[in-house]
């Protein structure tokens, strides 16, 4: 199994697609898997929900579980399965579960 570690991450993150912002929080979580760079996982209950639509997309990540997928609707259009959630994570990482990750399409950065 990969190492995966959850921390929290600190300070405030701003998610935008262009210039449409989805939300912010001060709750985010950074995933690490391997030896890999941090993906930072935000709460669901800290994004605009309104500007997100799931998709039937799935995939399966054997350390983490099954992935849902959604797209993010802006002003200047829409961004196929630009987000992943894994909704009913496997043991270890039940952490991310009401969080949301995010294709490079979408940026979370510090406030």
């Amino acid at each position: 199994m990969a190492h995966i570690t959850l921390n929290p991450a600190p300070g405030t993150h701003v998610v935008r697609a262009g210039d449409t912002e989805i939300g912010r929080t001060d709750h985010a979580i950074a995933l690490v898997e391997g030896g890999g760079r941090p993906v930072i996982y935000v709460p669901r209950a800290d994004m605009d929900m309104t500007k997100l639509t799931k998709t039937p997309r799935q995939t399966t990540c054997p350390y983490k579980g099954v992935a849902s997928y959604y797209s993010v609707t802006t002003g200047a259009g829409t961004l196929d399965n630009a987000v992943w959630s894994y909704e009913t994570p496997i043991a270890g990482v039940e952490g991310i579960a009401g969080h949301l990750a995010f294709y490079p399409s979408v940026t979370v950065t510090p406030a």
